[in-house]
């Protein structure tokens, strides 16, 4: 059975406005980019709650953070490799510095716009944001995470980044099963033999390569760490503990992001192997987001291949 598909910016969207309509607080900014964001409904229905001030990220970030020190809860949306680059000195003093109550849409993220090119790619905005203090890094990987994570930002304060794709996207959990709670990850699969760590868009692939890891006899836990900041450092601790080696897969460059962060933690506190599975230090190649997942190894098969790659090395160091 094919599983379900809808875009995390379709889920977002969706879930903000029908939170909006009963908390007028809720403004959504944007910077020429509500088609690109799907905000075309929002703005049409809430019109008083949404405000468009161009191609101008800069602009939207103070905006935004002047809306945040009136009371305001401001969502401001847009291309993630626009607001992680072209503002990110805003974002940096009048957001993070500031601990503005300003949520970061990233859309669009990763390889998104794989079609046009490393100017459009998002692959280093992980490692920018989470470097910033006081800022809140997630990552979700499917619509339902991604609608209950839109109704508890409007509850939480503070700076945060969030960063979603742009296609549709397989649905991890269910509507029963939306679990999200910031700074906790899930494990979707238990195991013993290896610990394989996604986050956003790269989950689904996680999960599906542990399921076929274990018709082989290789036992896998699986991850979803949506937030990348703060870390769970007690699921990475456990699974370092008991599992004894770790993958973290990632769209994303393998500097700076969720497999340093990883890496960081376990190398410091119990270290353990660990390989780390995203884009490599050049610009990636054009193509679609399913053609450059395959082509960097981090779909479900790149994963497989990797993992049994890596059990293998492991055994004949022994």
């Amino acid at each position: 059975m094919e599983p379900n598909k809808i875009p995390c910016r379709q889920a977002f969207t969706e879930k903000l406005l029908e939170l909006a309509k009963n908390d007028p607080q809720i403004i959504a900014v944007t910077s020429d980019a509500r088609g690109s964001v799907t905000l075309n409904k929002f703005a049409d229905t809430l019109p008083q709650q949404f405000i468009e001030v161009g191609i101008a990220e800069q602009n939207a970030i103070g905006v935004s953070a002047g809306l945040a020190l009136s009371g305001k809860k401001p969502f401001v949306c847009g291309p993630a490799c626009f607001y992680s680059a072209r503002s990110y000195e805003q974002v940096k003093v009048d957001v993070a510095y500031s601990k503005t109550n300003v949520k970061i849409i990233g859309v669009s993220g990763g390889v998104s716009y794989g079609a046009l090119g490393s100017t459009h790619h998002s692959l280093n905005d992980i490692a920018v944001m989470r470097v910033l203090p006081d800022m809140t890094v997630l990552l979700p990987c499917d619509n339902y995470q991604t609608r209950k994570m839109t109704e508890m930002l409007t509850r939480h304060a503070g700076p945060v980044f969030v960063r979603m794709g742009r296609g549709a996207v397989p649905d991890v959990y269910t509507d029963h099963h939306p679990e999200f709670t910031i700074g906790k990850a899930n494990m979707l699969k238990d195991g013993n033999d290896l610990t394989i760590i996604g986050t956003g868009e790269t989950v689904y692939h996680c999960l599906q390569a542990g399921k076929e890891l274990e018709q082989v006899g290789i036992k896998t836990r699986v991850i979803d760490m949506h937030t990348i900041k703060p870390l769970d450092k007690e699921i990475i601790e456990k699974a370092a503990l008991e599992t004894g080696k770790i993958i973290t897969v990632e769209e994303h460059h393998v500097f700076g992001g969720l497999g340093s962060a990883v890496a960081e933690f376990v190398s410091q506190n119990c270290p353990v192997p660990i390989k780390i599975l995203g884009f490599p230090d050049e610009n990636a190649e054009h193509g679609n987001s399913k053609e450059l997942f395959r082509y960097y190894g981090i779909d479900t098969e790149g994963i497989v291949k990797e993992t049994k790659e890596f059990l293998t090395a492991k055994a004949l160091r022994k």
